[in-house]
Formats: C-alpha cells, sequence, structure tokens
C-alpha cells in the first residue's frame, strides 16, 4: 500500500474561533504550579487535539499570552478555555463540587496505573499535572479521588509534564461522553 500525508482538506480541521465554540469532551486539566512555558503551551496544544473543556492554571504556572507559551502552543491558547486559580485546592474543591472526579497524575502508594483503568470512566473528569521537579503538591494529591501513574520501564523515574498530559488525555478521552453526542470509544484502535 502506498501512503501518503493528508492535505489539510481531508483533515477537516476547523479555525480556532469554530473549535472554542464546538462542543467538548467534560475533561478538565489542572496545572498545578507547572514552571515552563513551552510546557504549559504543549498542554493547550494537546487540549486542543482531544476536544477537552479547558485548562486550569493554578498557581505560579505562567499565563497566556506570552510568546514562549505560543511557540509551543501554535495558536492553542485561542481554541481552549481557560483560566488562572491562585489556589488549586479551592479549584480542585470547587471542581469537585461541580460534579468532576479528580484525578492527580502522581507516582503515590496507592496510584492507579493508565492502562488499568475500568472503561467507562467518570462522566465529568478533571486531570491534575504537577511541577516539572516536585510533582503533584501533597495538599493538592489530599483533594482529589484518586491518583494515576503511567507505567514506565526506563531508569528515569518521571516523563516531562507535557509529554504525560499527551499520554494521559489520550488515554482517558477515548470513552468519555462527549457534552452534545454519543461516546466515544477507541478502544478498537488500541
Amino acid at each position: 500500500m502506498i501512503d501518503r500525508r493528508s492535505t489539510i482538506e481531508e483533515l477537516g480541521r476547523v479555525t480556532a474561533e469554530d473549535h472554542l465554540l464546538a462542543p467538548k469532551l467534560p475533561v478538565r486539566v489542572v496545572l498545578d504550579d507547572v514552571r515552563s512555558r513551552h510546557n504549559v503551551g504543549s498542554v493547550f496544544r494537546s487540549a486542543d487535539a482531544f476536544g477537552i473543556e479547558g485548562i486550569i492554571l493554578g498557581g505560579f504556572t505562567p499565563l497566556p499570552p506570552h510568546r514562549e507559551i505560543e511557540k509551543t502552543a501554535l495558536g492553542a491558547t485561542r481554541s481552549v478555555p481557560w483560566e488562572h486559580a491562585p489556589d488549586v485546592v479551592s479549584s480542585i474543591r470547587s471542581l469537585k463540587a461541580a460534579g468532576y472526579t479528580v484525578w492527580a497524575v502522581e507516582q503515590t502508594v496507592n496510584a492507579i496505573p493508565l492502562d488499568a483503568l475500568r472503561h467507562p470512566l467518570p462522566e465529568r473528569l478533571a486531570i491534575v499535572l504537577g511541577n516539572e521537579l516536585n510533582g503533584v503538591s501533597d495538599p493538592v494529591i489530599a483533594e482529589c479521588d484518586a491518583c494515576v501513574v503511567i507505567p514506565q520501564r526506563g531508569s528515569k523515574h518521571s516523563l516531562n509534564v507535557s509529554v504525560c498530559a499527551g499520554i494521559v488525555l489520550w488515554a482517558c478521552c477515548g470513552s468519555v461522553p462527549c457534552a452534545s453526542g454519543p461516546r466515544i470509544d477507541l478502544s478498537a484502535h488500541r
């Protein structure tokens, strides 16, 4: 079989403005003191790709607009809703009060391996990702419903936070119901 790259027309991409208004998966990403603007931009780009509701930029996480964020976001700061939350613990409590199940992505004693999650996942889900050096803070972990971890085989103990975001969003967004449509089930493609 001869293959080729798909054209922009074949990909059917919409404008950032149209994407912003399109139905979204009821998933939020919460960044807990992520320090790198490049990582923040990359998370925006993954959030756009998976069509999630939005991002909460917690604590000292850098905010758009900034050229270093845009360098990796490639315009996704205009297509993904975001808000700043100075206090991540309060933000987690608000999400839970609004009906979200909140999972921290962190290497804890009781963390559930990402590949062991049972589907379907919660109807409304918030995923917390932590600081590049210290991870998700202990007070934030204490507020979360559970922790999940990406199984790893190498000698390093962690992944870059933006890589982690992409992996977790891919794993979780495959069976979360769309806000205005049927469940999207990618399990046949895994």
